[in-house]
């Protein structure tokens, strides 16, 4: 999920405060968003986006998977991705509204139940995505602080760094439920600190190859487990380095906040996804090149620390430790800000229990979604680890998009009158092949465990759905308003 693109999260949070969604009464008509973003601005916000736990805490993760050719699945993502993109670009210039995928598959297939498990399928993504920054903050990162402040070294799993990511998925609900007002400024403070750990091992990088250092021999090093193949390598380490790519989606609910979308979106989010992947690559080259993938993948979490301690060893290593914590910190806070408010739209749509969108009378935020995606992610957090989650939510997100690609063809025959970015047919249909690929069982090479925490969270929505049906019947949808 979108670790910066936070203005539509915040409107929702703001409009939560504004007004309650217990009451059933007609909406009033809303006036339209500020369009204040610009074509610089937005960039950024792309570019923050995508940057944020995935590479963060998931680097020695796919290395484990692949072996020293780590650059390669994080390039193989962002092509799947970049194609993807094309057909976002097409339907946010046909629809400018701030509701993406839902939006999009309603439009196409007119099929409720559908619409409903895309809008819970990415909800569900900031959840896992949430977690796993939780589980990033406890085991790595306020760790490794602990360890230069205060020489307390804790095992990484041990039930007190467990508790203390489980401390943290509450610390957010409180912030959540208190609600969370809009500062641009603040999330572009907490982008360059992102950038600026990433440019740091790329410049270590930089000097290695400088000094001689490093063993350029392991970047085209693919290790294939025994009775597996190289594809199978290849594919099941993409799958899971998908997972750092994903965020450029959400960057379409700003639609309604920039000024003429239709004609900045294609560039600023071609060229910031283009930007981010190059971050990716070049990180991952540095990591390839200064550390073994054996113990890139035994570090875990931790692998981009290794790199900074042993290509810098002079580098205080309490400042990328926190610039970490700090990364973790705004990815965290805004997948759950999404998934309780985007948990409230679909109470608000009469599509699950009313009760979902109570509002609490003084804080004037939606406090039993809170308390349900909170309790949701503390399971997550204490079942699962940072592989797990990240692999669930590039699985979701993967279905997600296969969708949305389809959707993109589908929606080739309904014309509007204004003109807007129109994708080559081959990149819809490549990515929905692409997406769907990766998401298969087998075929990726990913784990079932992805399936299994993946399949538990939609039966959640299905139970939901159908105990809504049970006592209300059945609602048209208005995907247009979960977002807001």
């Amino acid at each position: 999920m979108g670790e910066v693109g936070v203005r539509s999260c915040c409107y929702q949070a703001k409009r939560a405060q504004s007004q309650g969604m217990a009451e059933a009464t007609p909406q009033t008509e809303q006036p339209e968003l500020h369009r204040a973003i610009g074509p610089k601005l937005l960039l950024f916000f792309v570019v923050g986006d995508i940057l944020g736990t995935g590479i963060y805490a998931l680097t020695g993760n796919v290395a484990g998977k692949i072996g020293g050719a780590l650059w390669l699945p994080f390039l193989l993502a962002f092509v799947v991705a970049f194609l993807t993109a094309f057909s976002y670009l097409e339907l946010v210039g046909k629809y400018p509204k701030a509701a993406g995928a839902a939006l999009y598959t309603n439009r196409a297939f007119k099929i409720h139940f559908l619409t409903f498990m895309v809008a819970f399928a990415v909800m569900c993504s900031g959840i896992t995505s949430a977690s796993s920054a939780a589980l990033a903050f406890g085991r790595t990162y306020l760790r490794q602080l602990l360890v230069e402040f205060f020489d307390v070294a804790l095992a990484p799993e041990s039930l007190v760094i467990t508790g203390i990511a489980i401390v943290f998925i509450a610390a957010l609900a409180v912030i959540n439920f208190r609600g969370v007002s809009e500062s641009v400024k603040a999330n572009v403070v907490l982008t360059c600190i992102e950038l600026s750990g990433l440019i740091i091992i790329i410049l270590i990088g930089a000097y290695a190859i400088a000094v001689g250092d490093g063993e350029p021999s392991r970047l085209t090093e693919i290790h294939t487990p025994s009775g597996s193949s190289v594809l199978l390598a290849v594919t099941s380490a993409t799958a899971l380095a998908f997972f750092a790519m994903v965020g450029f989606e959400d960057s379409v609910n700003m639609a309604e906040e920039c000024r003429d979308p239709v004609r900045i979106f294609p560039r600023a989010m071609l060229i910031g996804m283009a930007i981010a992947a190059l971050i990716y690559v070049l990180v991952a080259i540095t990591s390839s090149l200064l550390i073994p993938s054996e113990e890139l993948a035994k570090a875990g979490s931790s692998a981009l620390l290794k790199v900074v301690t042993v290509g810098a060893p002079g580098f205080p290593l309490w400042i990328f430790a926190l610039i970490g914590l700090l990364a973790v910190i705004n990815s965290a806070l805004i997948n759950m800000l999404m998934a309780s408010r985007l948990l409230y739209g679909m109470a608000n749509e009469q599509i699950i229990p009313k009760f979902f969108g109570v509002v609490h009378p003084f804080r004037r935020t939606p406090w039993i979604s809170i308390v349900f995606t909170t309790g949701v992610a503390v399971i997550l957090v204490s079942t699962a680890d940072i592989g797990k989650l990240g692999g669930t939510t590039s699985l979701l997100l993967l279905v997600v998009f296969t969708i949305v690609n389809v959707a993109c063809l589908v929606l080739r025959r309904e014309k509007v009158e204004h003109k807007h970015f129109r994708a080559p047919t081959w990149a819809p249909v490549l990515g929905a092949i692409l997406c769907a690929y990766l998401a298969m069982p087998k075929l990726s090479g990913r784990p079932w465990d992805d399936y299994k925490i993946a399949g538990w969270l939609l039966l959640a929505g299905l139970v939901l759905w159908g105990i809504n049906r049970v006592l209300h019947g059945k609602h048209e949808i208005h995907p247009e308003n979960l977002a807001k």
